[in-house]
């Protein structure tokens, strides 16, 4: 039995949430709150398997009860967001706050068909998610940790110049990629190509370009069809939704071909494409996520040269990908994205002086 904890302030969708999991007898609504207080009070006492997060409640919102719930008790939780832009932005924050997934709430038209399915569905994965207490959400410093050691100082290498930084994520993946680009020099000016598996209707991508622009300072917006890879310096491009963003030709392609590991854009298909065209001079890294896609990808780059990462366990919220790249002996380094990013300035420091 798959125990849910439903958080809506609006009582019609509070229904409606109910009827979409009522035909699955595994799952079962155990509480509803209808505020952001009551949701952290209930999370605490019912200790759910998962919860179903509204982001805009009265009292606290979504994003705060989510930050409290993941500082006491961690919970897999579900957003279920709608498009406004001021909710997409309060949904990106949260998964950055340590929620798993996102999903749309219903719109009225015939994308509602399997909507209830796909919720059962989501619900039935997100469940079987073991979170940890996301670090972002200590609250007032409760559970501060002494810092992490400094990395030991690398000896002085003769590195090629830095042609692109390729980055797979998928699960905690928003979270992860704004710690890594974060950490990159300001002053960096390899095109950063981005695969983040999510699911996105037009507004949500939009969104979370603007979002993680938002979050880093740098430059983010969707990759386009045909474009050099050497006039984005500076930039970090994201595969669109629903379509494979690989390199061909040092030109940016997108596709619309067959799911790799059921993903389209699939990580594997552009860190494959990197191996091909830059080998030694591209750098590779696999961040949180469920399943596999992108180990393989990640073993041909550094089978070409490519200096290649993969997130620590410790600091993903699904140690899946990451996982299978360690295991496949694809990551020269497994590093938090912080670590990854100062590790890829100082390997190749004229990425960030050119």
């Amino acid at each position: 039995m798959i125990r849910v904890l439903i958080v809506e302030d609006s009582i019609t969708m509070r229904h409606h949430l109910r009827e979409a999991l009522a035909p699955d007898p595994d799952l079962q609504v155990v509480g509803e709150a209808g505020d952001g207080e009551q949701a952290v009070e209930l999370a605490g006492r019912l200790r759910p398997d998962v919860i179903t997060m509204d982001m805009m409640l009265p009292g606290i919102s979504g994003l705060a009860a989510t930050e409290h719930i993941m500082a006491e008790h961690p919970i897999p939780i579900l957003v279920v967001s709608s498009a406004d832009r001021q909710e997409l932005f309060s949904t990106y924050n949260a998964l950055a706050a340590g929620a798993v997934d996102v999903m749309e709430k219903p719109r009225g038209d015939d994308s509602d068909a399997d909507w209830g399915h796909r919720l059962r569905s989501t619900l039935r994965i997100v469940s079987r998610i073991r979170v940890i207490t996301h670090p972002r959400a200590r609250l007032g410093g409760r559970a501060r940790t002494a810092p992490a050691a400094p990395p030991p100082p690398v000896a002085p290498v003769a590195s090629p110049a830095l042609s692109v930084v390729a980055v797979g994520a998928s699960t905690g993946g928003p979270g992860a990629l704004t710690e890594l680009l974060r950490e990159l020099p300001p002053n960096f000016v390899t095109p950063v190509l981005v695969v983040q598996h999510i699911a996105a209707s037009e507004q949500f991508a939009v969104a979370f370009s603007d979002w993680l622009g938002g979050q880093t300072g740098r430059n983010v917006r969707y990759a386009t069809d045909g474009t050099p890879v050497s006039r984005v310096g500076g930039q970090v491009l994201l595969a669109p939704p629903d379509r494979h963003l690989y390199v061909r030709d040092k030109l940016l392609r997108l596709s619309d071909g067959p799911p790799r590991h059921s993903c389209r854009p699939a990580v594997d298909v552009l860190f494959e494409s990197v191996a091909a065209e830059f080998g030694p001079t591209a750098a590779g890294c696999l961040l949180t996520g469920m399943g596999r896609d992108g180990a393989a990808g990640l073993l041909q780059m550094r089978g070409k040269g490519a200096v290649t990462f993969a997130q620590d366990e410790g600091s993903c919220i699904v140690y899946g990908m990451p996982r299978e790249a360690a295991l496949l002996g694809a990551a020269a380094y497994v590093l938090p994205p912080g670590r990854m990013a100062a590790r890829i300035a100082e390997l190749h420091p004229a990425a960030a002086r050119r």
